[in-house]
């Protein structure tokens, strides 16, 4: 019998696996010696665990809302949900000061953060669902509409506060895996956890809505039910994200248009993994050039923002030619 020969989409994942395992091996052990390896390998390791879930949750988020919204540009931060964050952090500091937002951290802000971007999506998604003339394009117009009215706010209450105050603000505006609550990283890592589990049930329903919403129900999948139940996954994921190392504007557009290039399947079980492994590899890298090249100068949101603001911009081009 001739052995079964490997796909190309299964060759793609095999092979970004094992860049992504020379990565997280390097910046595991790279420059540890005997003298610091217990000073230096927790850190790093937890630093780990936090690009993995950050990549996971950009990664399923980034595929899955384009495959419901139908739109090759289009990623779950057009909703508004980073602006939401850093509209709620500023406020704290506004109202109640730099001491006072000193004592709201930790758990007490994890969960607020989470738990309001979750329901400010959970009525958006709602609202978007409830009636027969709305569609997902109501949905982005909306969620576009009130991010521009959150980053607004933000920036009008920045602008009056004090310096001190700001430069505390200005620290929850750029994703940070040094800064993160180490504490409230296997709280995340639980609830992302639970939702892939769940998640990875819906992907042959996900694999039905790419022919579109008339596709989907005549092949038998409840169109709205799956839909809302996936808006809702990915709110969760982007809060838990962004409320955990902060926001990331530019990686989801920047992994899931690679990962569709490389390859062409339809298939989420495919295409997420490889997304997230994209992502993860993005990420490793980011941190390989700030913490090594850059000596931590700068974020690591400013380089992949910057690499996914101008890919953004190319893909802009590349459909306005179409």
């Amino acid at each position: 019998m001739r052995p079964k020969r490997i796909s190309k989409e299964k060759k793609c994942i095999l092979i970004l696996v094992l860049i992504v395992a020379i990565l997280c091996f390097l910046f595991l052990f790279i420059g540890l010696t005997t003298k610091n390896i217990n000073y230096f390998f927790p850190r790093r390791l937890r630093k780990v665990l936090a690009v993995f879930l950050a990549s996971y949750c950009v990664g399923y988020s980034a595929v899955s809302f384009q495959t419901i919204t139908n739109n090759k540009i289009l990623t779950p931060s057009i909703i508004g949900l980073d602006s939401l964050y850093l509209f709620l952090q500023t406020l704290i500091v506004f109202f109640f000061g730099q001491a006072g937002a000193s004592k709201l951290t930790g758990l007490p802000n994890y969960l607020l953060s989470i738990g309001l971007m979750v329901l400010c999506s959970f009525f958006l998604f709602l609202g978007m669902l409830k009636g027969n003339s709305k569609n997902l394009y109501f949905m982005v117009l909306a969620g576009t509409i009130f991010g521009g009215l959150f980053s607004g706010l933000a920036s009008f209450m920045q602008a009056l506060m004090d310096p001190n105050e700001f430069s505390h603000v200005q620290g929850k505006m750029f994703a940070s895996f040094n800064q993160m609550n180490t504490d409230l990283l296997f709280i995340s890592i639980t609830i992302v956890v639970v939702i892939a589990i769940v998640a990875r049930r819906d992907f042959s329903k996900l694999n039905a809505l790419g022919l579109g919403q008339a596709g989907a129900i005549s092949l038998g999948v409840p169109y709205r039910r799956t839909v809302f139940r996936t808006l809702m996954y990915i709110a969760i994921l982007t809060a838990v994200s962004t409320a955990l190392v902060g926001p990331i504007t530019f990686l989801g557009i920047l992994v899931v248009s690679i990962a569709r290039n490389l390859v062409s399947t339809y298939r989420h079980e495919i295409r997420v993994p490889v997304a997230v492994l994209l992502g993860a590899l993005a990420l490793f890298g980011g941190l390989f050039f700030v913490e090594r090249i850059l000596h931590h100068s700068t974020q690591i949101s400013v380089v992949i923002n910057f690499i996914g603001g101008c890919y953004f911009i190319y893909l802009m081009l590349k459909e306005g030619k179409s």
